[in-house]
Formats: C-alpha cells, structure tokens, sequence
C-alpha cells in the first residue's frame, strides 16, 4: 500500500530511494507485489531494472533478486543499493578524490559553457576526477561513492552540486543556459567533500541494509537473459515472479534525460544523441523495434519462470504500449491467463514537471498466472 509520508526509520528505507530516476517504480507497490505473490527465498526477476526499486524491494524482503538495466545509471543506483561500501571507506575515497581533483582544474575550465554555470570551478576539477578515477564497474567503494554523486549531481540550489535545476531530469544545457542568466543564477560555490560528507552520514546514519544474495546486470536484457537462463538450468532453480516495468512507447529518452549524469559515468559533455547506439538507450518511437524488443525479452525470460511462477507487468495505457506489452506476454507464456487491473494516473505525472500537463492514459498492470484451461482476457 502506497503511504502518504516517507519513512526514514530503517537502513532499507534510506537506501530505497537511491537514486532520482524516471518513471521508477513506487517503492511500496513493489513491496506489495513481492509479499503477495511470493515467499523468502524465491527468485524474482526483473529484465527492465531501471534503477532497482523492484530488486531491491525483493531482496530486502529475504527473495533472491536478478535485475537487468542498459542503463549505467540505473545500474549504478541498483548495484550501489544491493551492497553499499562502508561508510567510512566511501568518505576516505571521496576525500582521495579531493586531493587529486587540483590536476584537473586546466581541463575544468576547458569544459563547455554550460559546466561553468552548473559548477563552481572547484566542483567541475572535483567531477572531472571523479569520473576519471572511480572504477565503478569493479569496485564497491567507487561504485558506492559514484551513484552517491550521482543522487547529488543536479537538483535545487544548496542542495545539490549544481546551480538551480530539476533533479530527475538533466535539463538541454542551451535552455539551461539561457535560464541561469536571465535570473542571474549563479553555482553554489561549495567544498564538494564537505557537502557529501554531511549526505553521507544521513545516508548511513541506519546503516546498510541487509539483503539476500542477488544480482544487478548492466547491458542489454536480452543478451543478459540466455546467460542467466543458462545458469539458473543448470542450478534447477526457478523464477517464482517475473516483476517488471518495460519503457513505455515514445514516453521518454533515456539518454537525453540523463545525459548529465551519463557524462560523469565517462559520456559525452552533451545531451547528442551517440550515434550507433542502441535505441533502448534512448527514446522508443520505432514501433516495429518497440514490439521486437518486447517480443525478444519476454520470450528468452519465459524458460525462466517456475510453473507455478507468476508474470506482472505494469505498463502504460498508451496504446501501442499496452497492445505490445499484451501480445508479447500472451505469446511468451501461452499457458497463463492474463488479468488486467487498469491503474488511472490520480496525480499530475513527472511530465508536469517540464511543461507537459495534457492528459495521460494512466497504466495498466497485466497479471499472468498459471491456468489448466489456457490463455484468456
């Protein structure tokens, strides 16, 4: 059940909120699909991660968690969430970090005009070493430290490392621009080791959280699912609950609303468009490659899923969206009935946010179960 006020009594509940992201998963819808539909110890699986609500959310409640996410920086928050490096150990490597961050002050002010009015000087040489020096593919401790500054890169002023600016969405660095100047906004001119410290110690003030053993894969779903599919064989283990939330069709871009957190992660100090790279990396408006990309994930996450497992999905009511989402199910798992609960949006949406205020269709979550008598609606 969704609750009206945040709970910050737990170390779960610190770290669930790693990091802002969008169209995430609320928090307690997940801890109420995992209860109902499954038991401690199964197996959860969710091929479209995002930034780990679902994971995590399983694995806090004693089930064995298995996410995919294309994305770094979903990836990033959901692997940084299943195990966060010591307190102290993030605290020491950020200040290493500070020590090494006065070599890069040349190519800090080198950077496009939009990092100098995001960024005071100190920040932008402390960025640049960051994102030069943290391995945190590998490491805990960098990995730990980089989706913390991540959470922390964009947002209001004084509360975050840049200038004013929405913190779940970076904004187009032109408009950006142009904004700061005509209100004469300045970046905070802030000890960066010093704000984060102050983060990190509400961050770890619970602790860390204590999780079943699960895991984040970064890359793409369908790739990741023969592997894992492979694995899980030949351990005759099962998925008691495939939980997921595909993109929905032409919402958002996943690249260009991220793109200034994707540039410390070691991308581009622009919000272009890379050519070459995978669509699913950005905004889904080819429908044949939206309908191939759900026809291909779910049927490689289908020999997965235990016979009595149970498949939900929450969708869009959009309406390439849900009929893909629908057609791609029914196909991947013929011998489940397919329920559908209608979801109507009773709250502006994030799309509100960036001068967006039609109406939207709302979601839907498609519920398949095991049935003798085959599939129906």
């Amino acid at each position: 059940m969704v609750q009206s006020k945040r709970d910050y009594g737990s170390a779960s509940r610190r770290w669930e909120g790693v990091g802002p992201y969008y169209a995430m998963f609320p928090t307690r819808f997940a801890d109420d699909v995992i209860s109902r539909f499954t038991a401690p110890g199964d197996t959860v699986l969710d091929p479209f991660a995002g930034r780990g609500t679902a994971v995590f959310s399983a694995a806090c409640q004693g089930r064995r968690a298995i996410g995919i996410e294309i994305n770094p920086v979903g990836w990033c928050y959901a692997r940084t969430k299943l195990e966060p490096a010591p307190h102290e150990s993030v605290v020491t490597r950020l200040r290493w970090l500070a020590g090494n961050a006065s070599t890069y002050m040349e190519n800090a002010e080198s950077l496009p005009e939009f990092f100098h009015h995001c960024f005071a000087v100190k920040v932008r040489a402390f960025l640049l070493a960051a994102r030069d020096l943290l391995d945190w593919r590998n490491i805990a401790v960098d990995r730990t430290a980089m989706a913390l500054l991540l959470v922390y890169l964009h947002g209001k002023h004084g509360s975050a490392l840049s200038n004013q600016m929405r913190q779940t969405k970076s904004m187009a660095p032109d408009y950006a621009v142009k904004w700061w100047k005509e209100r004469r906004l300045a970046p905070p001119d802030m000890d960066p080791v010093d704000f984060m410290v102050k983060r990190l110690a509400w961050r770890y003030a619970k602790g860390v959280p204590v999780t079943a053993k699960s895991e984040m894969h970064l890359g793409d779903a369908g790739e990741a699912l023969v592997a894992i599919s492979r694995r899980l064989r030949q351990q005759r283990r099962r998925v008691g609950l495939i939980f997921t939330s595909p993109p929905y069709f032409g919402l958002t871009n996943y690249h260009y609303d991220q793109w200034l957190r994707l540039w410390l992660l070691g991308g581009a100090p622009n919000a272009y468009r890379v050519p070459g790279t995978s669509e699913m990396r950005g905004k889904f408006e080819n429908g044949a490659r939206y309908i191939g990309l759900l026809e291909s994930v779910f049927s490689k996450a289908a020999p997965t899923l235990a016979s009595d497992g149970t498949v939900y999905v929450r969708t869009g009511a959009g309406e390439l969206t849900l009929s893909a989402t629908r057609a791609a199910l029914l196909a991947a798992f013929p011998e489940h009935r397919l329920e559908e609960v209608a979801r109507p949006y009773t709250k502006p949406t994030q799309t509100s946010l960036f001068g967006d205020s039609t109406p939207k269709a709302g979601e839907v979550d498609l519920i398949m179960r095991r049935c003798p008598s085959g599939p129906t609606i």
